[in-house]
């Protein structure tokens, strides 16, 4: 069973997975205004994932019954810079997801809940392969700069991007 403060964490995490979510279809969507629909895709893509992720701590709180307690989302920003601008935010936004995470599996074991503890192991790596996919494109971008042409072809490399939801939820 979780502890109340447990809970409380999860709440709070699950708020944040779904800002997440928020936040990349915010990039996404200023991403076809700008003509960029490959990486529009790329978004809308990760907007799938966050918000997998977010059942799948739904999920966690109701399995465990404890009440799911849903809360205000904060707007995203809509305008960024240039690609290179929105990733570099994403990243940063990543990184925050990352030291709530490992806040949590702290908590966890803390608390000595071995459970949650396991549960939040995927999150773990999860982070780990969102932040290094968002470094990866980073630096594409950084070395095609200002080039058009360098440009479109990070766009449609990122336009192959396909969901494929979590194999358990």
């Amino acid at each position: 069973m979780l502890s109340e403060k447990m809970t409380d964490a999860l709440n709070n995490q699950l708020n944040k997975e779904i800002y997440s979510a928020y936040l990349y279809m915010s990039v996404s969507a200023y991403g076809s205004y700008s003509g960029l629909t490959g990486f529009a895709n790329w978004f809308m893509v990760q907007y799938q994932e966050e918000m997998a992720h977010a059942m799948k701590i739904y999920d966690c709180i109701n399995s465990q019954v404890q009440q799911v307690k849903l809360m205000a989302i904060n707007q995203p920003p809509t305008e960024f810079e240039s690609p290179l601008d929105m990733f570099e935010k994403t990243l940063k936004h990543e990184q925050f997801v990352t030291k709530s995470i490992n806040d949590l599996v702290d908590l966890a074991i803390s608390e000595k809940d071995h459970a949650t503890n396991i549960f939040l192991q995927w999150f773990v790596t999860e982070q780990i392969e969102d932040e290094g996919n968002d470094n990866g494109i980073i630096s594409r971008l950084r070395i095609v700069g200002d080039n058009g042409n360098g440009l479109l072809m990070v766009d449609i490399e990122l336009s192959a991007r396909v969901f494929t939801p979590p194999a358990i939820l």
